[in-house]
């Protein structure tokens, strides 16, 4: 019988397939978008035909594609044209690096920023709108933290978003004040909306160019998937699914993706969406919503209160009751749920929901989800694997606030529960890794690296050396993980006969080099549904 030829062949002596904990040498025959075998040399030999290309990759690592289970994507693109204030050690650097990005855009109406933490400062003391005004007197001026929970503003911010002394707090919102009751340019959680929504402001044709540079940027770092999830309802005029329609509709799309919109109680909408979503290059995969905040600001929700501020615990975005109708409703209806949950208090109440709707509904396979996970209750752990509750965690996320700011809010009994990244997979739960980007950044390897070394905020420190994982289990969580978290373990996540051509190609073995050498790895070629999107060896790009 002829075998149909196969229209590329990559080999390599080292294949991670995903289905063992080693690469191993071996070809990949791709016809179409689909993996149509996988074997060694000799048993490829049938699939190819004259007009089969080839690609030998001697020792570089061939695996599944990146699969990033939890980004905000065009809040990143957004973020991509900013200013990055993390290497600023103090509010002067800071405003250093914030005066020469101003400069070099003198036509921008916004001036856009992000990832500034005092905790890394010499004062470790919050900045106000004052030492912005110095700088920027008169153009208006967004610049989210690190953890993206808060801004810094300018008073020219303030003045277009009518925020004055006068405004009152919005629900799950906090106006920083100083002495005098005046706005002192600190916005927290939901009073961040009114100037998001102005800064935020862009044409479809801004747009456009936004989504086409996130999408190159992707392709160059191997990811083939994404899960775009909610942030906040200032972003929605972002949330252009249409946007994303319209570069499937022209074939343009070099990502798969999956949005989650806003779990609100709004389910007519949320049907409407999946009715119109639903190819298999985008698609509406379930709802997301926010129970808390972040540890930093003491704004995620603890069971018990805050070590260094005994009079406070956090609060939920939401009242209990109101989280856990939304997802009996939602779940009845047959989506998936994710919750940001950090604090140990979040993290048991999206449990409880998640539990309440198999109660009410029944049990079925949901596949909901806790993302982050960073501060949880030991009683809780197991319950992720009984309820069959994905842990969506970005492992590179503890490295990222400075450990002694963040142990001092939650205290040393607290502190030994500090991203369980281990004990949770032990368990048996599901698995997936993502970067939170923009919140970090959107290369998969600076999580890998974090998962295997838990090195801290110091670069040299070991942050819980026990709850290391495998170099292979890190790998399946970007992967296979995050494909299972989406119900498409049979379509992607390992590399199978059958399977979507999904692939990534390093330039070195991760398996056989020093793990402080493994965020140094580059992307050698990227195929997303069996096209060449990403070269960098000299083999050409599908048009």
């Amino acid at each position: 019988m002829s075998q149909q030829s196969a229209d590329m062949v990559l080999s390599s002596n080292a294949v991670f397939t995903g289905l063992s904990n080693q690469p191993e040498p071996a070809s990949i025959a791709i016809k179409d978008n689909k993996i149509v075998a996988v074997g060694s040399d000799e048993e490829i030999k049938p699939y190819i035909g004259e007009n089969t290309k080839i690609h030998q990759f001697h020792d570089e690592l061939i695996m599944p594609g990146f699969h990033d289970f939890h980004l905000h994507l065009m809040d990143g693109a957004v973020t991509m044209n900013s200013a990055d204030l993390f290497p600023a050690r103090s509010e002067e650097e800071a405003l250093e690096i914030i005066r020469e990005f101003a400069e070099s855009r003198p036509e921008a109406p916004w001036i856009i920023g992000s990832t500034w933490d005092a905790g890394y400062w010499d004062t470790q003391e919050l900045p106000t709108r004052h030492s912005l005004d110095r700088i920027l007197p008169d153009r208006p001026a967004l610049l989210y933290h690190a953890e993206g929970h808060y801004v810094w503003v300018n008073s020219k911010a303030l003045e277009i978003a009518n925020i004055t002394r006068h405004t009152e707090n919005p629900p799950y919102g906090i106006i920083g004040r100083d002495e005098n009751g005046e706005p002192n340019g600190i916005l927290y959680e939901k009073a961040m909306d009114a100037v998001i929504r102005h800064a935020y402001d862009f044409t479809k044709e801004q747009k456009r160019e936004l989504f086409k540079d996130f999408s190159t940027h992707a392709a160059s770092l191997g990811i083939t998937s994404v899960h775009d999830l909610f942030a906040t309802e200032s972003m929605e005029m972002l949330y252009d699914y249409e946007l994303f329609k319209e570069f499937e509709d022209k074939e343009e799309l070099t990502t798969r993706i999956h949005v989650w919109p806003a779990l609100n109680g709004d389910l007519e909408r949320a049907k409407k969406l999946r009715d119109t979503y639903q190819s298999d290059k985008l698609r509406m995969s379930g709802l997301k919503q926010f129970i808390d905040g972040v540890i930093t600001a003491r704004t995620a929700y603890l069971l018990e209160p805050y070590a260094d501020q005994p009079e406070t615990r956090g609060e939920t975005s939401f009242p209990a009751d109101t989280i856990k109708k939304w997802v009996v409703d939602a779940d009845k209806e047959g989506f998936s749920i994710r919750f940001h949950a950090i604090g140990d208090g979040a993290i048991r109440l999206a449990l409880d929901a998640y539990e309440e709707a198999q109660k009410v509904n029944g049990k079925r396979d949901s596949r909901h989800s806790v993302e982050h996970v960073e501060v949880i209750h030991p009683d809780d752990i197991p319950r992720f694997q009984e309820l069959g509750v994905t842990v969506s965690m970005q492992p590179d996320h503890f490295a990222m606030s400075e450990r002694g700011v963040y142990t001092d809010r939650i205290g040393p009994e607290r502190e030994k529960y500090v991203f369980p990244i281990r004990t949770l997979q032990e368990t048996g739960a599901n698995l997936a890794f993502g970067t939170d980007f923009p919140i970090d950044v959107l290369d998969p390897l600076v999580q890998i690296h974090r998962a295997v070394t838990r090195i801290d905020s110091s670069g040299e420190e070991v942050w819980h050396p026990h709850e290391r994982i495998t170099l292979a289990d890190a790998l399946k969580a970007y992967t296979a993980g995050s494909a299972y978290g989406s119900f498409r373990e049979h379509e992607l996540g390992t590399l199978e006969a059958g399977k979507l051509a999904d692939i990534v190609v390093l330039d070195r073995n991760l398996f056989e080099i020093p793990t402080e050498e493994i965020p140094d790895a580059k992307v050698q070629l990227t195929v997303f549904d069996g096209k060449i999107i990403f070269s960098n060896t000299g083999v050409e790009k599908k048009k």
